[in-house]
């Protein structure tokens, strides 16, 4: 259906001709539905959404960047030079993506140019893509074609509509082992990059804050939980609150809060680097690539925040007037247990990341190829609820894989504060805790991990939508 109305809309302005002109009014017209004489963000994005484009944000991008005069609208003049700027950049990426220079892109040349920018598709998924342009059923997309398709579309390159499936980093679910987030390089040269890490280290702190009372209890159950002292739901809540009352369920939220910012700065400088080392060029890099430079960059920033980890730890076991803060904390780990006991824990968080970081990016390209296999000729844009789904599926496959080792983890860390007077190795106390609680033992307090995700993923999107909007972020 959405193809006929685009047609009706775009075939009048479809050719390079003396008309033109005249052809940009007829669509104007069309899309300037209060006859006013200027389209503003709610017409357009009406008129977009009739034509099948359903991206967040690409009205606003189109009336922004055409916008002179900045009265939020464009008046017809604003309009034309909109379209044939954007033609002229369309056409050179027309150009570059027909490399036989025949006038047509194939289904190769569409896999070839998505292999170089990182996202390996299927023949059948080039094939799908390929449909979603492909008018007159030829199996092939001339210039007019692909002009139809994207002339009321704000990407005019092909790594904009690979931004359709970015791993995002909003999705903070409490763990920080995922690979680091891609950013094109028009964004690394404006100031865009730096407002999307600090809109998802917001969306981070708020979802982290949301959700604190059930990763609590997760911790708690991962130390004190074990077959013969079983410890549910309502009945680690109820301890923690008669314990300390009802404001102990955020223990250790603040210090969880204050390290995202050193951590995905970190994370983020040390990926670039280690794209440069393994890639020629530093910008196009293959899947397997994009794994290890991630992995590398996820240890670099745990090797340099791991300390925090450790605090977290403590502070969400402690028990009330145990601590007076986190630096009250530091000082007296450091004073009974020397600086070793900040790394405790950290060989089991370290082969952790390898688990997370390859499950979680497998699922989401498995994910990813296989929507672009049946969706892709309807629309590239897969919309916000399968990005989120994606992402979320992919992360908690993470979770789920690397779960043994984040307990194990969690146990040497609050060993010391436990008074236990020898501190297991990694592979004595898996030994030890398979033998007494069996191998689901190695997954104690998964479910609260499980059911914070939901909420977690939900309210880093919400938050990270109103900071993009905030920040100015106009993609």
């Amino acid at each position: 259906m959405y193809q006929a109305l685009r047609t009706c809309l775009l075939s009048s302005a479809r050719c390079w001709d003396a008309d033109s002109e005249r052809s940009y009014q007829v669509l104007f017209d069309k899309i300037d539905t209060n006859k006013d004489g200027r389209v503003d963000v709610a017409e357009l994005r009406a008129g977009l959404k009739a034509m099948g484009i359903f991206r967040h944000g690409a009205a606003q991008r189109i009336v922004s960047t055409g916008d002179q005069n900045k009265d939020g609208c464009l008046d017809f003049n604003e309009f034309t030079k909109y379209l044939k700027e954007h033609e002229m950049k369309l056409l050179l990426t027309f150009k570059s993506l027909d490399r036989n220079n025949d006038g047509h892109i194939d289904a190769t040349e569409i896999q070839q140019a998505l292999a170089e920018l990182g996202m390996n598709v299927s023949r059948e998924g080039a094939r799908k893509i390929l449909q979603s342009m492909d008018i007159d059923g030829t199996m092939m997309v001339d210039w007019n074609e692909f002009r139809e398709h994207f002339l009321l579309y704000p990407a005019f390159n092909l790594e904009e509509i690979i931004r359709y499936w970015k791993h995002s980093s909003i999705l903070d679910i409490g763990d920080s082992l995922s690979i680091p987030d891609e950013f094109t390089e028009e964004e690394k040269r404006s100031d865009e990059w730096w407002k999307q890490l600090v809109a998802g280290a917001a969306a981070g702190a708020v979802s982290r804050t949301g959700t604190a009372p059930l990763d609590r209890l997760k911790v708690f159950m991962q130390v004190h939980s074990t077959k013969t002292n079983k410890i549910s739901l309502i009945g680690g809540f109820r301890q923690m609150i008669v314990e300390g009352g009802l404001t102990s369920l955020w223990r250790g939220n603040g210090i969880n809060v204050l390290k995202i910012a050193p951590e995905t700065a970190i994370k983020f400088m040390a990926y670039e680097q280690y794209k440069k080392l393994l890639t020629s060029d530093g910008k196009k890099i293959e899947t397997h690539k994009r794994f290890m430079a991630g992995s590398l960059a996820g240890a670099t920033a745990q090797t340099t925040i791991y300390p925090m980890e450790v605090l977290k730890t403590r502070l969400t076991l402690r028990k009330t007037g145990q601590y007076a803060g986190m630096f009250d904390c530091a000082k007296k780990i450091l004073r009974k247990e020397g600086v070793i006991a900040f790394y405790k824990g950290y060989i089991p968080n370290l082969i952790g990341i390898i688990p997370y970081a390859g499950i979680d990016l497998a699922v989401y390209e498995t994910l990813k190829n296989t929507w672009l296999s049946y969706h892709a000729k309807d629309s590239p844009n897969p919309g916000v609820l399968v990005l989120l789904g994606c992402g979320t599926i992919s992360s908690t496959c993470g979770q789920l894989a690397s779960y043994p080792l984040a307990l194990v983890r969690t146990r040497m860390q609050a060993k010391a504060s436990l008074d236990v007077s020898d501190q297991p190795s990694m592979s004595s106390l898996l030994r030890t805790i398979v033998a007494k609680d069996g191998f689901f033992g190695l997954y104690r307090g998964i479910l609260p991990n499980f059911m914070k995700v939901i909420p977690a993923v939900s309210i880093s999107y919400v938050v990270y939508e109103y900071m993009k909007t905030g920040l100015g972020i106009s993609k």
